[in-house]
């Protein structure tokens, strides 16, 4: 007797691929939602924004005796040598509008007052453009100058345009929570000082568009009045349509904010992956006496003993050469592993610290150090910014202290509906 063989019923295997087809699309649709509804690292981006506002405002101070001979009319890269470069390379930079001392000492206490408030996270959308011009401005002017610290600035001071990097840690955060509270149920306040703000600055655009020739890059220029231009979109949509177009809007700057967090941790990861691997192919990193030549020059010995006793040392220079060599290389690799990457973050900032100690370079380690902070656990900068509130609330005088129920929890705050 002839049998064919069961086949089970089409309906029993159907469910799966459509099942599955289901969870990936659920899956893409929580990603979306939480790449355009949030702004992720709040704390890291705050962390990346007073670092190197820090780093560059200590710089300009130290230099503040010599910033004629460094970016200004008293320099050996001339005034008229330095448009001769600008013409060639089309590198942004204001100081070339004019070769007056006035206009010099305007254009560095302008640099030196926008890392102040960008700092202290005041109207960080405009301040953070200002930095930028700032950073751009006076590093561009003369470029033989810098060092590798001063090329993360350069790239950091662009990307934090994109980033919302006022949600902790700062005035605008504080601003946000008192507009919240006084603006319930409209989402607005009025705020004065951030259209006469929008509206100043146009000024400065209006002028460098003019003298574009003289600027430097084009796409800049650009990129200048689009901020702008979206800076009173924002206001006037937060002033007359706060429903749809608002939360339209806060999808655009929360994608720009992620797609940029991205690009400075990808930024980090490249310095390191180059600078690893660069460092293999030379001889004196292949047979580990490659710290023992830095400690031997004199520009690099702020301390002339304690480089003698660490060159003096054969273990010592062959474990720091080999051990800044293996790090480097290994971190970028180590991001899918959060306890590994942990370890590497401390070694890799405990290296940059015994650079600014033994080869007198501050500021260079206080840039990658900063730069490094991006890939800080949440954790750590949330008990960090406690720590750092707590300590203050002990130096305030106890008759200034608001109330414990008044005291705003440090938390990110609503995205902002004020113009700055």
């Amino acid at each position: 007797m002839n049998q064919t063989p069961a086949t089970p019923p089409a309906s029993a295997s159907a469910p799966a691929p459509a099942h599955a087809s289901q969870t990936l699309d659920r899956r893409l649709a929580r990603a979306v939602q939480r790449v355009t509804a949030t702004a992720l690292g709040p704390y890291q981006t705050a962390i990346i924004r007073i670092g190197f506002a820090a780093t560059w405002f200590f710089f300009l101070l130290r230099e503040f005796p010599h910033r004629h001979e460094l970016y200004g009319p008293e320099g050996p890269w001339a005034w008229d040598m330095g448009q001769e470069l600008i013409a060639q390379n089309h590198s942004f930079t204001v100081l070339m509008w004019s070769d007056s001392t006035v206009w010099f000492e305007i254009v560095y206490a302008v640099a030196m007052l926008s890392s102040v408030l960008l700092l202290i996270g005041w109207r960080t959308r405009t301040v953070s453009v200002l930095f930028m011009a700032g950073v751009l401005s006076l590093q561009n002017r003369s470029i033989f100058m810098g060092d590798g610290g001063d090329n993360v600035v350069h790239l950091m001071a662009i990307y934090l345009v994109l980033t919302r990097c006022g949600q902790v840690w700062s005035l605008d955060a504080r601003r946000a929570r008192r507009a919240a509270r006084e603006a319930v149920g409209t989402g607005f306040r009025r705020d004065p000082v951030g259209p006469a703000l929008w509206t100043v600055l146009a000024i400065p655009l209006v002028a460098a568009t003019v003298l574009s020739d003289r600027t430097g890059e084009t796409w800049l220029l650009v990129l200048l009045w689009l901020l702008w231009a979206a800076q009173g979109l924002w206001w006037l949509v937060c002033r007359y349509a706060p429903g749809e177009p608002r939360v339209l809007l806060d999808s655009f700057a929360n994608l720009a904010h992620n797609a940029t967090l991205a690009v400075i941790m990808a930024e980090v990861c490249l310095i390191y992956a180059t600078a690893g691997w660069y460092k293999i192919q030379g001889s004196r990193w292949q047979d580990g006496t490659a710290l023992y030549y830095p400690l031997q020059l004199d520009y690099f010995t702020p301390w002339p003993f304690l480089s003698d006793v660490l060159a003096g040392s054969g273990v010592i220079v062959m474990l720091v050469t080999y051990g800044t060599v293996i790090v480097q290389v290994a971190f970028p690799f180590t991001l899918f592993n959060r306890r590994v990457k942990n370890v590497l973050l401390v070694a890799m900032m405990l290296e940059h610290a015994g650079i600014a100690l033994l080869l007198g370079l501050p500021f260079f380690s206080l840039a990658m150090i900063t730069a490094d902070a991006v890939f800080l656990p949440t954790a750590f900068l949330v008990w960090l910014g406690a720590r750092v509130s707590r300590g203050r609330e002990r130096l305030r005088p106890r008759s200034k202290r608001p109330p414990a129920e008044q005291r705003p929890a440090d938390a990110p705050p609503a995205p902002r509906t004020l113009v700055g």
